[in-house]
């Protein structure tokens, strides 16, 4: 008999703090409904780029969604955005095992994180990139760190 009581009571108690853990998770939203921006120093081959972060939280306080990208200095000197080079960024004819061009890996990474609702399941490897993301083969470490600043702002904006 004290066994089944004992069984039951431990039910009882999985039950209530998995139903707590539900609640909270359905009250206070997450984030604090605004865009959110941060720009780190991609310390990449050493050429001074700068990645960035846009992060967009809804009314519900859900990242509705986020934007990546890194600044790049083409050949000719040309300042622009890996993504807005899109295709002409040619990872792939570069790197044929790539799993993408650079902009694909990227919207991989950023739909991971909308998907998630944040960064916390990314684990950076030793040579800076994650197998958290399917499709995305790239070193994201600035852009993990740029989109964490982002959205740590979002949890905590400053006053201004």
């Amino acid at each position: 008999m004290k066994k089944i009581a004992t069984l039951l009571i431990a039910a009882v108690l999985c039950f209530g703090v998995a139903g707590c853990e539900k609640a909270e998770q359905k009250g206070e939203a997450k984030y604090i409904e605004g865009t959110y921006t941060a720009e780190i120093e991609d310390d990449y081959n050493n050429e001074g780029n700068i990645a960035s972060a846009k992060v967009v939280v809804d009314k519900d306080g859900k990242i509705e969604s986020i934007y990546l990208d890194t600044t790049y200095k083409t050949k000719d000197g040309k300042e622009t955005t890996k993504k807005a080079l899109g295709n002409d960024y040619n990872m792939k004819t570069y790197n044929p095992s790539a799993a993408g061009e650079w902009f694909e890996q990227v919207e991989k990474l950023e739909n991971a994180i909308v998907e998630n609702q944040g960064v916390d399941f990314i684990e950076l490897k030793e040579d800076d990139t994650t197998d958290a993301v399917s499709g995305c083969t790239i070193k994201v470490n600035a852009l993990v760190a740029a989109a964490e600043k982002a959205i740590s702002d979002a949890r905590n904006p400053k006053a201004e």
